[in-house]
């Protein structure tokens, strides 16, 4: 058995992590941390886990993690930064759920948040986690940054068309929207059933923190700078990613529906939609699975892209346990069969 470590493990990607690993056969949870939570029993706090773990959360310490095979960090971004070098330096291999380790500029990292990155000389070596692009880096990485959820979907989305070089690289659209277990387990106004219920708005619409990480995935793929406009919005949903793309074809497009079902044929959690069927929300819940449309509506020159994803799933814990296996050398899907919930 593979044994795991969770760093913060009291929020909605590290409950999600439990879930999704009691059902993976090779792993073992033997460690999770919550300074504000230790001592208590996890299944206590969360009763869902009931009958699964016998855990009970600790301090986060560097020589327990560091007896793990495998530690994930579920924590908001300035803590996997501090200790992530001295795990490497241990011989664990870390998956990074946070923004730590995303970016590969550590200037650009410090002004979308503030502060200065306390470990940059780990940035190169860390490896985007998106399997469908980086797979066979992510196999042999010691330390993988897994993908936030909205650059997932957007991602996902667009590289067949910026990687075969079909559409205006400077000048892609993003308006994606997310359930509220997007902003994670915290106490906020803003995310009052009061306040989200029944509504719909933009925010960051100035500059989301999402969006460096999209352009450096894309740019990536395209071999070249992308320029693209991203506006989040937040639904009246606990959860679920619900992207739509917009590209300006510079050609008369090939058969796009063709192209995206033969990119994506042997991924096993991206589902390419029959032509004319367009993708929910509803239908991807609980599952790691992106499901994704391509149109060319009134075959007026813009292409529209429609991805749908879990964002705690396949925009999180689900991707990160998907990084694992890769990393483990076991089967990609193990652990990670669940079908979406319906209704």
């Amino acid at each position: 058995m593979v044994k795991i470590g969770i760093v913060g493990g009291t929020g909605y990607t590290g409950v999600e992590l439990l879930r999704l690993l009691a059902a993976h056969e090779q792993a073992e949870v033997v460690a999770i941390t919550s300074r504000a939570e230790n001592g208590r029993r996890v299944d206590e706090l969360f009763p869902n886990l009931r009958g699964h773990y016998a855990l009970a959360f600790s301090e986060p310490e560097v020589e327990t993690l560091a007896a793990c095979d495998v530690v994930f960090f579920a924590t908001p971004h300035n803590v996997a930064m501090n200790l992530v070098p001295q795990l490497l330096a241990e011989g664990t291999r870390v998956i990074d759920l946070s923004a730590d380790y995303r970016l590969k500029d550590a200037a650009l990292w410090s002004r979308w948040y503030g502060e200065p990155h306390a470990s940059p000389e780990y940035l190169e070596e860390a490896v985007y986690g998106l399997p469908e692009v980086n797979r066979a880096k992510i196999a042999d990485a010691r330390l993988v940054a897994c993908p936030g959820c909205y650059p997932t979907s957007v991602q996902l989305g667009l590289i067949p068309l910026v990687a075969r070089r079909l559409v205006d690289p400077a000048h892609l659209i993003a308006s994606a929207a997310s359930g509220v277990s997007g902003a994670g387990r915290q106490a906020k106004i803003d995310n009052l059933l009061s306040e989200v219920s029944d509504s719909f708005k933009a925010y960051g619409v100035a500059g989301h923190r999402h969006l460096p990480e999209i352009e450096q995935g894309l740019a990536a793929v395209a071999g070249q700078p992308v320029g693209v406009t991203f506006v989040p919005h937040l639904l009246p949903a606990i959860r679920g990613i619900h992207a739509t793309l917009f590209a300006q074809l510079l050609a008369e497009p090939e058969d796009l529906q063709t192209l995206y079902e033969s990119w994506y044929a042997d991924e096993p959690f991206v589902d390419v939609l029959p032509r004319g069927v367009f993708p929910q929300t509803r239908t991807v819940r609980g599952a790691n699975r992106c499901q994704l449309a391509v149109t060319v509506p009134q075959g007026r020159g813009t292409v529209v892209v429609m991805s749908t994803i879990d964002n705690l799933v396949k925009g999180a814990s689900g991707q990160a346990v998907q990084n694992m296996n890769i990393m483990l050398d076991l089967p990609e899907t193990m652990g990670l069969q669940q079908v979406g919930l319906l209704p």
